[in-house]
């Protein structure tokens, strides 16, 4: 049973209009309704919770205090009933809405340009994805799975690692001036693009020498690997990146490899599955592609 003290949504949408138009004809306006259906939105709602919303000051609405403490939590309600509503509507007539959260730079550049022969095989799953560095809290977030790095597993969840991340260090071809690759003392004398969330790369690619690590952190700050891969592009220094991030711009020709070696950081990019997941088949579908994806 409905409670009464509970605002309708059109008496939460008469109110946030108020408060932002100042009136209620300009409020009637902007959500295509007469001024007399506001009137009585606002005239119910006041009511109902048995306090005034706002004070009537030379014929314009302006927010009493009980009115500003109740404007922030109506707008956010009526916030998640829209995006509650676009996220069914996602589903288009199809079988499930696979919700993942993805690293940003491995959804850009390795996983979407993929994406379309998953929807080819499995044309009844709608996508929604979201770009995430963090952890997944799949106890207040709803998501499905997650492709994050090893290290961002949790309690209740099952981690699979599917590719170990490899770093390589590339630049632009015109930046190497012709040289196949160079030593650590000529990287020193380049710029080194810096990946703001991963500050110890480059100190763990100078480790066990004695450069001085004013020199080593210097360089333009990044946040993101795709972000690093077209500063490189653009000739702005040397990047640190995962091999499989830079592989598509080595490829063609847009970045080239400045160093020989290579350094495994002991992490993986891993599928993270919360224990509800592993029983969905839209679920088991995706991985199942995923690690072909990956074979391939």
């Amino acid at each position: 049973m409905r409670k009464a003290y509970i605002p309708s949504v059109a008496e939460l949408e008469a109110f946030t209009a108020c408060a932002r138009r100042g009136t209620t004809t300009m409020a009637a306006d902007s959500l295509g309704l007469t001024q007399s259906a506001i009137s009585r939105s606002l005239a119910s709602l006041e009511d109902r919770l048995g306090v005034a919303l706002f004070n009537r000051v030379r014929q314009r609405l302006v927010l009493s205090p009980a009115g500003h403490a109740f404007l922030d939590r109506a707008e956010e309600l009526l916030a998640e009933l829209d995006a509650a509503a676009m996220g069914v509507m996602a589903f288009g007539g199809r079988d499930a809405v696979l919700r993942m959260a993805v690293l940003p730079s491995f959804a850009r550049i390795w996983l979407i340009p993929r994406l379309a022969r998953f929807a080819q095989v499995a044309p009844e799953i709608s996508l929604d994805l979201s770009a995430r560095l963090l952890p997944v809290d799949f106890g207040r977030e709803p998501f499905d799975l997650a492709i994050m790095r090893s290290r961002h597993d949790m309690p209740g969840v099952s981690t699979e690692p599917v590719i170990p991340e490899t770093m390589v260090i590339v630049a632009a071809p015109t930046l190497l001036a012709g040289q196949d690759a160079l030593s650590d003392a000529d990287l020193l004398e380049l710029p080194l693009l810096q990946q703001s969330t991963r500050p110890t790369l480059w100190l763990d690619w100078f480790r066990g020498s004695d450069t001085d690590p004013r020199r080593i952190l210097r360089g333009a700050r990044l946040d993101h690997f795709d972000m690093i891969v077209d500063a490189a592009i653009a000739g702005l220094g040397v990047g640190i990146v995962p091999e499989i991030v830079a592989r598509p711009a080595l490829e063609r020709g847009a970045l080239a490899l400045a160093a020989p070696r290579r350094f495994e950081t002991g992490e993986h990019y891993a599928l993270i599955l919360p224990e509800p997941a592993l029983a969905s088949p839209h679920v088991q579908r995706f991985r199942g592609w995923l690690l072909d994806e990956i074979r391939r």
